[in-house]
Formats: C-alpha cells, sequence, structure tokens
C-alpha cells in the first residue's frame, strides 16, 4: 500500500509541474504580442464575476455569466493571430524554445549610443528614418510584417538599411533589447485629427505606434532632417543627439538607474 501510494503522489506532482511548464511556456509565447493586454482584460472580467457572485450582485452577475457562455468563441476570435502562431511554431518544433533575457544597463547605453550615432548621421544628410524601440508591449504582430534582420544594433546596420532606393529602407526598423529584429515594417498610423497637416506618413506611423503599444518611436524627416521621439502618443520635434539620448535612457532604464546612469552619461560627455 505504500509503495502504491508514493507511486501516486509522485505521478501527481509530475503531472502538475508538466502542466505549470506547458502553462508557462504558453505565457512566453504571447508575452510578446499584445494579447498580453487581452488576457488582463479577461482577468477583470473573471474578479468582477466573481465579486458579483460574492457579493449577491444579481444583475451584474447574470451579464458576466452570459459572457462566459459566449467567452469561447469570442477568446478563439480575439486571439486568432496567436493560435496560429502557436500551431506555427508547434509544427516547426519551435514552441518551447522561446527565451527571454532581462535587459542590462550596459546593453541599454550601448543600444542607445549606436541608436543616436545613426540618427545624427542621417539627419545631417537628410535620409528618412523610422526606429521602434520596443519595451514591455511585445510588437511581434509588426515584426511579422516586415523582413527579419536579427542583428546586433550597430550604426552602421541602421544606416544602410535605410540609405534611400535599397531594398529595406521604407518601413520601419523594431529593436528589441540590443537586437534589431526586422526592417520594413508595416506600423498602424495615427487617427488623431489634431496631428499637424505637417507631418507625413513616418511621424503618423510613429505616434500611431505609440498609441497602441509603449513602444519608443523615432524619426529622421527627409524633408528636413529634422529628429522626432514619439511616446504615449504625443510627439517631440527638432531634438538634438543629446536630447535624444537623455530620453531614450530615461525611458528604458528602472527609476533606480536613472539617475546613475544619467550622471555617468554627462561625465562621459564632458570627458570623452
Amino acid at each position: 500500500m505504500g509503495n502504491i501510494e508514493y507511486t501516486n503522489i509522485l505521478r501527481y506532482v509530475i503531472d502538475i509541474l508538466l502542466v505549470t511548464y506547458v502553462i508557462y511556456k504558453l505565457l512566453m509565447l504571447i508575452r510578446g504580442t499584445r494579447a498580453v493586454q487581452l488576457l488582463k482584460g479577461i482577468l477583470v472580467v473573471v474578479i468582477t464575476w466573481l465579486l458579483s457572485k460574492w457579493f449577491e450582485l444579481t444583475t451584474l452577475y447574470w451579464l458576466m455569466s452570459q459572457a462566459f457562455t459566449f467567452g469561447m468563441l469570442a477568446l478563439v476570435i480575439i486571439f486568432q493571430p496567436e493560435l496560429r502562431r502557436a500551431l506555427e511554431q508547434l509544427g516547426r518544433g519551435k514552441l518551447f524554445s522561446r527565451t527571454y533575457s532581462n535587459q542590462g544597463e550596459e546593453v541599454v547605453q550601448r543600444m542607445v549610443q549606436e541608436v543616436g550615432k545613426s540618427v545624427t548621421y542621417m539627419a545631417k544628410r537628410r535620409i528618412g528614418a523610422l526606429i521602434v524601440i520596443e519595451r514591455e508591449t511585445g510588437l511581434n504582430d509588426y515584426v511579422e510584417t516586415g523582413i527579419q534582420i536579427n542583428g546586433r544594433v550597430t550604426s552602421e546596420l541602421l544606416i544602410n538599411i535605410f540609405i534611400p532606393n535599397t531594398p529595406l529602407h521604407d518601413g520601419a526598423v523594431i529593436i528589441r533589447k540590443d537586437t534589431v529584429l526586422a526592417a520594413g515594417c508595416y506600423l498602424p498610423l495615427t487617427e488623431n485629427p489634431t496631428i499637424s497637416k505637417e507631418l507625413g506618413t513616418r511621424h503618423r506611423a510613429a505616434i500611431g505606434m505609440s498609441e497602441v503599444s509603449d513602444g519608443l518611436s523615432i524619426v529622421v524627416s527627409e524633408e528636413t532632417g529634422q529628429v522626432s521621439y514619439a511616446s504615449n502618443g504625443e510627439v517631440k520635434r527638432g531634438l538634438t543627439e543629446e536630447q535624444l539620448k537623455e530620453m531614450l535612457l530615461e525611458q528604458l532604464t528602472p527609476p533606480a538607474k536613472n539617475k546613475s546612469m544619467g550622471s555617468r552619461w554627462q561625465w562621459g560627455r564632458k570627458h570623452g
């Protein structure tokens, strides 16, 4: 009897660990997509349903129950891109191979330096460019619209991508951590009617991306050579290289590190 009970416990433990591992990998799969925000919304609905049941709020509980009744069909429709991607990766045997690493301080500084250098070069020569730096909200949906690069961020690579009349100069470059994921990506255009008529497609795409994600968008105008920066649906124009770098460092580093990195950046400017 003792051996049978031990075997059953071991089987249950293995079962729980396997299910936990699968759920973890599925969460990692959707981590780089907008499905994360949808899951947060679903969590709010579930909590509302539980609270309405607990406090006996009959009408609200009935509405939430109806939502769950048609929830499975809605989930299939809402998560269709993610389900398709998961099945494709499963077919290629890559479902459980995706990993993420933490973004270190040196990685951020080096990436910002390279981006700033390339933007300054292109601004002086009026080479149009659109660069998006991913943060918490995954941009895989937009990466898939372009040509995969998966190369380390360097000023030379970014400049060569945006040289006029080359295959990849149209569209946006998307950067994750220290890697250029893709070039020639299509971004959503802003529908804000208050945007200045002077702003062209690149600026509207940069603002549109900042409206649907927390990504940072950088634009170089080919008409004026002006450098612009879009975040949270707002755009700042006419930035210098130093201003752009400081803004990027402020957004890409934790608050605790901003001060130390900022002072180190100022020291580098004085002694470099």
